[in-house]
């Protein structure tokens, strides 16, 4: 082997370390980006477990939260996480045009869960039952506002990869950036169960 062919060689190699710590990097933001979400959400929950019960004369969380209303969005967050599934599904099967499909499903599916959230504030509101009313509704709009922000971001994301699966197809790069897209999105959904038990379930029981 030649000293031209070694070179190119070692180029190729210092390339590839260069590539896989690149990638380590990437990961590794990943999930300390998941993990502050994680501690955030946390103690906004716990926030909101302090106050709920200081209503201050306003409404009550069974006078203010309405089942049918909490349970299809619930309904909704949860089928969205599926269709995101079936779009991780299609992808290792590479089946580029299903999995668009199923991404842009779970874009609809938030879309509309964001929707119903937007129009039970709006529904609050107009009873009085505004963020300044008492402690329990700020707690509780800085809860429910910062999780419908999160879907908000989390949408923004997936539509951002389905641009990318659109103009490069699948490869090692998009399937990673949906993966990541995806992880992000049933996080999204265990945080939805536990604020619509801890929150929902338990309000209405109170």
């Amino acid at each position: 082997m030649g000293a031209t062919e070694q070179r190119a060689v070692l180029d190729h190699q210092a390339h590839d370390h260069e590539h896989h710590e690149d990638q380590d990097r990437y990961v590794l933001g990943f999930w300390v980006f998941l993990a502050s979400d994680l501690v955030l959400f946390a103690s906004i929950i716990a926030t909101y477990f302090v106050l709920r019960t200081h209503t201050d004369g306003g409404p009550t969380t069974a006078e203010l939260f309405e089942i049918p209303l909490f349970t299809l969005e619930t309904l909704l967050l949860l089928t969205s996480s599926f269709t995101c599934g079936l779009a991780m599904h299609a992808m290792r099967n590479n089946r580029l045009n299903a999995m668009i499909g199923w991404i842009a499903a779970t874009i609809v599916l938030g879309l509309a869960f964001v929707g119903i959230e937007a129009s039970e504030f709006v529904k609050y509101v107009a009873e009085g039952a505004t963020m300044q009313r008492s402690a329990f509704l700020s707690g509780f709009y800085t809860l429910l506002g910062t999780h419908g922000l999160h879907v908000c971001l989390g949408m923004v994301w997936l539509s951002s990869v389905m641009v990318q699966l659109k103009r490069q197809s699948i490869n090692p790069t998009t399937a990673r950036k949906f993966t990541n897209a995806g992880l992000y999105w049933h996080f999204l959904d265990v945080v939805w169960i536990l604020i619509f038990t801890l929150v929902y379930l338990v309000g209405v029981i109170e």
